[in-house]
């Protein structure tokens, strides 16, 4: 156990859109981790809240004609409504927008400021000319100037995955109008991240978690931190001590909000909060991987320079997987947590069982209907289901109850050995090696009763077969205990079939092998249904017409040039005179073209299709008349022709002179 109050945290929901499969990778897994820490004796207080700034949020809002404040709230309700749906239970589930996050946030820039650790400095920012307004954040788009991808303001999200300071994006363009933006000066305020490269070597290596926040972070960190800009050119936000013209970026109030909803929850029931945040409290942060750069260098650096407590934990989940798809919303591969399944009547239990038990929480978890299903018939119907019911059925039907007796050491041995079992999973952050423990349990059950045949040996017995069904009812209720984490709700039907008082999550795992009270058992239900073929068959189509649709809408009208327009684009014969990789591009190669007047050097994307070696002689056709730009770093002036996914490249069918223009 613990030594003082343990405070558990998830990552905030944005709230521009609704709940999907992707969120429930993090919150699933936290409330799991809370309730058996509480089971286990330990008092841990669990807080999230919708994160509620930020350019996407205004973005939204926009569009669909309410305040960003009147989107918020709609989607805070939602997420909150829907975790109570799916078994989640903060202790505290609040707003970043709310006062009580604006004066803790705005408190901690100033003691950063006083800290030394803010500066102000003149940048060049975006500015869009037709819509009169700088432009932060998802309201710019341009070229990624690490890797020449597309990119919005503040990350490269479709390339190298880059954070990106404002102003540092290339070929600015206005998300809202179109119009190409320019650069204009503009004071913003910065935070000296660079100072906490020591700190954050130090703090990575000692914070307990998963390996894929730590190592990621790490590399970071060796590699080199610049000074992070903290302030935006919004309206909506937390307004930076003594300016009315700029926000803190929503990547400082966000964090920040785990404060605040400490500070609300302590409020509520008569405790400091301070006894989490600013001493040795134990804080676990659980988060998606996508934001592990956000919470292992960002925050704790922040915490650290306002004088605060850092993490102790920082768990980040894989990603997540729509029928071997990757994850994508646009495109259809998304399953909505409510729309898709809370309201076809679908169990939370199955939902988050699936979630848990189906690979490492730090893996790739893949969903697929079929695989749900199969799932939920072969583990929850015939292995967990099956030795329940019929346990508690044959000890209704024959009239023994919960009989007076002790169950056999053998049995009660097998559970110790099942809670150390689990206990070493959930402590390693390994979720599925803490259920596939409860699973073996329940196998061992199974094979146990089945051996034994009590409905045999009753016949013949009677005392025998009884002293069978005592231990098989230890056995169900250990289960019910050790799944209460996973499977809320089935343990609650657990312990009421078998008479117990109170709630089943008031109760602690060592309880597991403690004596039942002899008494009479009420008829059992049973406790899961099979998911049917027709069943399936129907979520599965619907996944389907969505993809469907997102491809058709996907494909816009095709737009026809005029030969006048193609007459612009000058095509030639280029021979590949040299090619090389680039360094730290797994994609890219570069290449000298000799096209007859001069040789150009060109940046190709076709590196994992060729080895530089046998592109050289090569004849390839060539846009000679293309924008110089930068990729990796390295200049390129051209464009090399090739088609389809395995880039199979355009050359003549016979010899030509490098120059020779295409007709």
């Amino acid at each position: 156990m613990s030594k003082g109050p343990m405070l558990v945290t998830c990552g905030l929901p944005y709230t521009n859109g609704p709940c999907h499969l992707g969120h429930l990778r993090t919150y699933v897994p936290g409330d799991m981790y809370v309730r058996y820490l509480r089971h286990r004796g330990e008092e841990v207080v669990f807080v999230c809240g919708s994160d509620n700034h930020g350019t996407p949020i205004v973005v939204s809002a926009e569009e669909q004609g309410v305040t960003p404040k009147e989107l918020s709230l709609k989607y805070h309700r939602h997420f909150e409504e829907t975790f109570i749906r799916m078994g989640i239970r903060f202790d505290r589930f609040g707003m970043t927008d709310g006062e009580v996050n604006h004066h803790r946030t705005r408190q901690m820039m100033q003691s950063l400021i006083d800290h030394g650790y803010i500066y102000s400095a003149t940048i060049n920012q975006s500015y869009c000319t037709t819509c009169n307004r700088f432009l932060p954040d998802r309201y710019v788009e341009g070229t990624c100037p690490h890797c020449g991808a597309v990119a919005r303001g503040d990350e490269c999200d479709q390339g190298c995955g880059k954070h990106l300071e404002p102003g540092e994006i290339r070929d600015p363009v206005c998300k809202v109008c179109g119009t190409k933006a320019e650069l204009r000066s503009q004071e913003h305020f910065f935070f000296k991240l660079g100072e906490f490269k020591e700190f954050l070597g130090t703090f990575l290596k000692e914070v307990r978690g998963t390996d894929n926040a730590r190592n990621y972070a790490l590399g970071w960190v060796n590699d080199e931190l610049h000074d992070w800009c903290i302030t935006r050119t919004l309206d909506w936000g937390v307004r930076f001590p003594g300016r009315d013209d700029l926000v803190v970026y929503v990547w400082v109030d966000a964090p920040i909000g785990y404060i605040a909803f400490t500070e609300e929850w302590a409020t509520a029931h008569g405790r400091d909060w301070r006894e989490f945040w600013c001493g040795d409290g134990d804080i676990t942060h659980f988060i998606g991987g996508d934001i592990t750069y956000h919470h292992c260098i960002f925050w704790p650096a922040l915490l650290k320079g306002a004088g605060y407590g850092v993490p102790s934990a920082i768990v980040a989940s894989g990603m997540l997987k729509i029928d071997d798809h990757k994850f994508s919303k646009s495109r259809g591969y998304v399953v909505w947590t409510n729309d898709d399944y809370l309201d076809l009547g679908l169990p939370a239990d199955y939902l988050r069982y699936y979630l848990l038990a189906y690979t490492s929480h730090t893996k790739e978890l893949n969903f697929s209907w079929q695989a749900f299903a199969d799932r939920v018939n072969n583990e929850l119907v015939n292995t967990f289901g099956n030795f329940v019911h019929r346990t508690l059925h044959f000890a209704h039907a024959q009239g023994i109850g919960i009989p007076d007796l002790g169950a056999d050491q053998e049995i009660l041995q097998r559970i110790n050995e099942t809670i150390a079992a689990v206990d070493a999973a959930m402590d390693a952050y390994e979720f599925k090696n803490a259920v596939d423990a409860v699973m073996t349990l329940a196998s061992y059950g199974n094979n146990y009763i089945q051996t034994a045949a009590p409905w045999k040996l009753i016949k013949t017995d009677r005392p025998a077969a009884v002293q069978v069904i005592r231990n098989c009812l230890q056995l169900v209720r250990a289960l019910a205990l050790l799944i209460d984490p996973t499977m809320p709700e089935t343990a609650s039907k657990i312990w009421m079939m078998l008479g117990e008082g109170g709630l089943v999550r008031e109760h602690r795992t060592s309880e597991a092998i403690e004596p039942l009270a002899a008494r009479e058992l009420a008829p059992p239900t049973p406790l899961f249904a099979r998911m049917e073929e027709k069943e399936v068959a129907a979520l599965e189509k619907t996944l389907m017409m969505r993809v469907d649709e997102a491809e058709k809408r996907g494909q816009p009208a095709e737009e026809l040039i005029s030969i006048e327009e193609f007459g612009k684009m000058k095509l030639a014969v280029g021979t590949v005179i040299s090619a090389e990789k680039i360094p730290k591009s797994s994609k890219l190669l570069k290449l000298i073209v000799d096209i007859g007047s001069e040789r150009r050097q060109i940046v190709s994307g076709i590196a994992k299709f060729y080895d530089p070696e046998q592109l050289v002689g090569t004849s390839v056709i060539v846009i000679t008349n293309l924008q110089p730009v930068t990729i990796f770093g390295v200049e390129s002036r051209g464009m090399i022709l090739a088609a389809g996914d395995k880039a199979a490249l355009l050359t003549p069918n016979q010899a030509v002179e490098p120059g020779t223009p295409i007709r």
